[in-house]
């Protein structure tokens, strides 16, 4: 006869473990230990096979009976009922492990190994471990466009546009990965596109004016610090560089017969290796801070350790130090100034461009136009070192 919930309730345990059946090849296990297993028996081709379908009080009768129906289903199709259950486990597990922390961390990983720079990679981590953090234990494939507007709406409101559109970009990179790995069916970030508020455009702090430019230059000839980073910051100006990679220059990279500097693709913003002719002024820079001590490699090293790169902030502290505001000017500005004055005076905007690492916006131009303007470049580069020894003497004067 069928089991009823009081004939379960008054099955006693023994001291061995019985079976009351129910029907159609739905038994009960009572166990010694008084624990009640609800099991499938089924003949699979040719074999008895055996499917524990779950726990009584924590699966009724009618649920046993349900998934009873659903096995039998299964067999009718063909399938049998416990490969089934294992496929259904692993399945759970994968699901488990498709979070969008799991798929976050395999894109930060591909970024390593595509060898960002540290910045960036610092950036993307700062994206994915703090920004993202609401998001880590979401499953990728249930993350809605409302969810992620939610995430994204503060940051802007702060005032942190520009965050915020980034942290969309790195949100829309990871849901990419996820959709091509099967894990996700789209990308909800894409909606929120014209969702955000587009960031405030603000330009580089820099002195344009040519006379201003000078002051500026004898200033930092007169900077009573330690002299290293008043060194490194006019080599800067005279190499049109970036701060990060004149912090980084080191020794092995310069050739002094041909007095060049090649900076590797890895510390170069565009990941493409960048040579730099030096000019007489630039070059007696390198002469000047050159170290013959052994282990060491840096150009300009910190006072902390030779072996430690100058802080961050180093440059933009001396400036602050010079009188200078944030607003003024940065580092990073000089690189403003140089192609500003460079081109008000309408040289050559092509090799202008070339001197600071820039990339050809036009897609179809930067395929076909492979020339470097080195020879200009190198001419351009003593002409721009000449007119700051003019702009100070014009200052001094």
């Amino acid at each position: 006869m069928p089991l009823s919930d009081l004939k379960i309730r008054k099955l006693k345990q023994k001291d061995k473990p019985f079976r009351v059946n129910d029907g159609w090849g739905l038994y009960l296990l009572v166990r010694p230990t008084g624990t009640k297993s609800w099991q499938f028996r089924y003949q699979f081709m040719g074999k008895e096979k055996t499917l524990t379908i779950g726990q009584y009080p924590v699966m009724t009768l009618a649920e046993a009976r349900s998934k009873r129906d659903e096995a039998k289903r299964l067999l009718a199709d063909g399938t049998d009922p416990s490969i089934q259950k294992k496929l259904d486990r692993i399945d759970a597990h994968v699901k488990e492990r498709m979070t969008f922390k799991e798929v976050a961390d395999e894109y930060y990983e591909s970024l390593v190994d595509r060898e960002l720079a540290p910045a960036t990679l610092r950036k993307k981590r700062w994206h994915i471990e703090d920004l993202s953090k609401p998001l880590h234990t979401r499953p990728i494939d249930q993350i809605t466009a409302a969810e992620l507007l939610h995430l994204l709406k503060p940051i802007e409101r702060s005032g942190r546009r520009e965050t915020a559109k980034k942290l969309r970009a790195t949100i829309s990179a990871i849901f990419r990965l996820a959709m091509v790995t099967m894990r996700a069916p789209a990308d909800p970030s894409a909606a929120l596109k014209d969702a955000l508020l587009p960031p405030k455009v603000k330009g580089r702090a820099a002195i344009t004016d040519e006379k201003e430019f000078g002051q500026l230059l004898c200033r930092l000839d007169e900077y009573p610090g330690w002299p290293v980073i008043p060194a490194a910051m006019k080599f800067q100006i005279l190499t049109c560089t970036r701060p990060g990679e004149t912090r980084g220059a080191r020794m092995q990279e310069f050739d002094l017969d041909a007095r060049t500097w090649t900076i590797p693709a890895t510390r170069m913003k565009m990941r493409r290796e960048h040579k730099v002719p030096l000019s007489d002024q630039a070059f007696e820079i390198v002469m000047e801070n050159w170290s013959e001590i052994k282990g060491v490699e840096l150009l300009f090293p910190s006072l902390i350790s030779n072996r430690k790169l100058v802080s961050e902030n180093a440059f933009n502290t001396v400036l602050r130090r010079l009188g200078y505001s944030g607003d003024e000017v940065t580092a990073h500005g000089f690189r403003v100034t140089a192609s500003t004055i460079l081109n008000s005076r309408e040289y050559n905007p092509d090799v202008i461009e070339a001197i600071l690492a820039h990339q050809d916006p036009n897609a179809i131009r930067r395929t076909y136009n492979r020339t470097t303007y080195w020879d200009q470049r190198v001419e351009m580069m003593q002409i721009w070192a000449n007119l700051c020894d003019g702009l100070r003497a014009i200052w001094r004067n």
